[in-house]
């Protein structure tokens, strides 16, 4: 993604405070993918900011002013969620709502798009009646045939701690833009991976996977 909107003109500065091998250990580290950035995009700029660290994060932006935001910082895993409770929520909600506050002070009318997840809906996806076929299943309802709408409801369903603390990120993201007036965007992706994913056990199945089959 970086080296897209780099290749499209933009300047690039990223935000990792390698956490992730906080979460998951030394197969977690990020900071290969530091290093890949650094020698793929010229005038990389790296600040290994904390995303719940508020005041850092209100000075950076404000120092920034950057013409959009691509939010995908998180504590992506279910499992380790329930570990680390605390952890979890003020990444995933606390974190969100300190880079949308920076923005409404510093740049409210640059574009912020939120990478969310599918596991806000919870468990009501799994309600829709199915229909198999020869090679896979499909949901049994026209209405779903290009996949959930972000109409679909989130409500009396059950999710991990995962999934409420990206409920709070998204619809404070969703907030935001209705109650500021910002240009804000959820994507709710799923099981998504790449190249680039220090993928492991408890995140980034797909990628661990692969990885694990190929080493």
């Amino acid at each position: 993604m970086s080296l897209y909107f780099s290749r499209s003109g933009f300047r690039i500065a990223g935000l990792d405070n390698n956490q992730r091998a906080v979460f998951f250990g030394p197969a977690g580290e990020t900071s290969w993918v530091l290093e890949r950035l650094r020698t793929t995009i010229p005038g990389y700029q790296h600040y290994a900011v904390d995303i719940r660290d508020r005041d850092a994060i209100l000075r950076l932006v404000a120092e920034l002013k950057p013409d959009s935001i691509i939010h995908t910082a998180a504590q992506p895993s279910h499992d380790r969620a329930a570990a680390i409770p605390f952890d979890d929520f003020d990444v995933n909600a606390v974190g969100t709502l300190n880079l949308l506050e920076a923005a409404r002070r510093a740049c409210p009318e640059s574009p912020f798009v939120h990478m969310s997840t599918n596991k806000v809906y919870g468990d009501l996806p799994n309600t829709i009646p199915l229909r198999e076929f020869d090679t896979r299943w499909e949901y049994d309802n026209p209405a779903y045939a290009n996949g959930i709408p972000e109409s679909f409801s989130i409500d009396q369903s059950k999710r991990s701690l995962f999934g409420a603390s990206k409920v709070a990120a998204d619809v404070m993201t969703q907030e935001y833009g209705r109650y500021f007036g910002m240009p804000t965007c959820c994507l709710r992706g799923g099981c998504l991976t790449g190249p680039n994913h220090s993928g492991v056990e408890l995140h980034g199945f797909l990628s661990y996977l692969v990885r694990c089959n190929v080493e």
